[in-house]
């Protein structure tokens, strides 16, 4: 099995097994039939499958959302939207692969889709510049997100980055400028906005696309700040404490629904997006779907203000009132 996944090692052994049965005749040697064999290994398959992909850990799931199977976005449109017209360039400086977007349709609704699109090889990722998009990737968004906004068409964004893209060339075009303008105008926006964070949500390259009336999550991805990678590198100054500051992080789907900094977890096939990429998008689509249709009777006051409360009831914290000391009296002179 190709991109085999550490913690996927006791699965593989026991489809191993499964298919050398198959490769044996119909009955043993002796006479005995291999069927109840066959049933007994295939029952455990199921268990072993079901236990070890309920009872993940950040890290595994992180991996699962970095599967180079995953669907990605174009796979998405392909399978949740129907009549897509993609729409290119930012006219300011270029097109930029990494960020796809256009026209299409969710449902019966006439909707723009926008999302960060990586690669399947290497020939593929180099265009896509592996799903990290420039500047121009971030203000063709925009281009579009106000294009929508002129027609009335809600905004549907897919998220699938590990950042933006960190080189001297984003930089000298001003990619935190670029960022930072999508987060206002965002805010804005004067139509319903829901975000779909379908595999890596990398810092501010998922958030430059990410300011939504609803932000959604499948259950395998991921939503930080940082990369765990990055964060185990600054605090343990080692990066085999990865698996510690992926759980530190709380990035996972379950975490960030607790933290309230998304709204909704899709649910995906056991094993993975990758496992069923068509059911994986059809939950996608009843999900947003289900949202959207809410969001459509709101006027644009009412999204204004709940996107507003949204973001700025993000974040927690603790606060500790230390007593004050008192004055000592000063001595009668």
């Amino acid at each position: 099995m190709k991109h085999q996944l550490d913690f996927e090692k006791p699965i593989i052994e026991l489809q191993n097994k499964l298919e050398e049965l198959r490769a044996q005749p119909g009955k043993h040697s002796l006479g005995v039939s291999f069927e109840e064999e066959f049933k007994l290994i295939e029952k455990k398959l199921e268990e072993t499958r079901r236990q070890i992909f309920q009872n993940l850990t950040p890290w595994q799931r992180i991996q699962l959302a970095r599967h180079p199977k995953r669907p990605y976005t174009l796979d998405y449109i392909h399978h949740a939207f129907s009549d897509f017209q993609e729409l290119h360039g930012d006219r300011l400086f270029a097109e930029d692969r990494a960020m796809v977007g256009g026209f299409a349709r969710l449902g019966s609704h006439p909707v723009m889709v926008i999302g960060t699109q990586k690669g399947r090889d290497t020939k593929e990722n180099i265009l896509r510049n592996f799903g990290s998009a420039h500047p121009e990737g971030y203000r063709k968004a925009l281009r579009l997100m106000r294009l929508a906004a002129k027609f009335g068409l809600p905004v549907i964004t897919l998220i699938d980055t590990a950042g933006a893209y960190p080189g001297v060339a984003a930089e000298e075009r001003h990619i935190s400028e670029a960022i930072a303008v999508n987060l206002r105008e965002m805010t804005l926006l004067e139509v319903p906005i829901i975000a779909a964070i379908i595999g890596e949500g990398g810092s501010g390259g998922a958030l430059g696309i990410g300011v939504a009336d609803r932000v959604l999550i499948l259950e395998n991805a991921y939503y930080s700040v940082i990369s765990p990678e990055g964060c185990a590198a600054i605090l343990w100054k080692d990066r085999a404490n990865t698996a510690k500051a992926a759980a530190a992080l709380k990035i996972t789907a379950k975490d960030l629904l607790e933290l309230k900094l998304v709204d909704e977890i899709i649910p995906e096939p056991l094993g993975g997006a990758h496992t069923d990429p068509a059911g994986t998008a059809a939950n996608l689509k009843a999900h947003l779907l289900h949202n959207l249709e809410s969001l459509q009777g709101m006027t644009v006051d009412d999204l204004h203000k709940a996107r507003y409360k949204k973001f700025r009831a993000h974040g927690q914290f603790l606060e500790e009132t230390k007593p004050t000391a008192l004055a000592t009296p000063l001595a009668p002179v």
